[in-house]
């Protein structure tokens, strides 16, 4: 049996330059993570790789205000943002992925898979935001941002500025597990259970 590795990529990781944070700058990123990727890959290891969103849902969430705003939009959920990053930064891995297998020769599909977790609805996670998400926001203008959006909980993220932080209840299972299972089982270069330290898609009401 080959050996299994569990990869993460931070969100924030695919962002190296705060003037370039486009959708083809997170791409490029991510294909120099592919690079290393296919390396372990072509060392036998069978490959499941997760990430992050931070920064992702952040914007997926401004635009939604904006265009609220703007044009009268309905706002998305929380939830479907993270649904929506899942579904992009899966499709971008996986693309940069099966390039890379194309040009090494190796016989492997990277496939993405949005993942649910089950978390309690009763955690206190959800009094107690701690996951960034989003920009970083100078000393200079977050006063202003707290006036703008006195709904947000904003934190001094480690010196590099302030954030808006948001729930992340604690997993008690991953939904699809078997399916991830089945998958790696069967040879493909899984990306599942995206979202950061607490991965996946909250999903209440079942318990562990």
């Amino acid at each position: 049996m080959k050996k299994l590795a569990l990869i993460a990529i931070g969100g924030n990781s695919v962002i190296k330059d705060e003037a370039r944070q486009d959708v083809g700058a997170q791409y490029e990123a991510i294909c120099e993570t592919a690079l290393h990727i296919a390396d372990l890959i072509e060392n036998g290891y069978r490959v499941i790789i997760t990430h992050g969103n931070g920064p992702q849902v952040g914007f997926l969430l401004r635009r939604s205000e904006i265009a609220q705003a703007v044009e009268g939009l309905h706002p998305i959920p929380l939830v479907s943002c993270g649904a929506d990053s899942q579904g992009a930064l899966g499709y971008q891995i996986q693309q940069a992925m099966d390039n890379e297998f194309r040009k090494r020769g190796i016989d492997k599909v990277a496939v993405s898979l949005i993942t649910q977790v089950v978390v309690d609805r009763n955690d206190p996670a959800f009094e107690k935001p701690t996951k960034p998400i989003g920009s970083f926001y100078s000393d200079k203008i977050i006063d202003t941002v707290k006036a703008e959006h006195p709904d947000w909980v904003m934190v001094s993220d480690a010196g590099r500025g302030w954030r808006r932080v948001v729930a992340s209840p604690e997993p008690k299972e991953i939904v699809e597990l078997k399916v991830v299972q089945n998958l790696v089982e069967a040879g493909y270069c899984v990306v599942a259970a995206g979202g950061g330290r607490h991965s996946g898609i909250p999903r209440a009401g079942r318990l562990a």
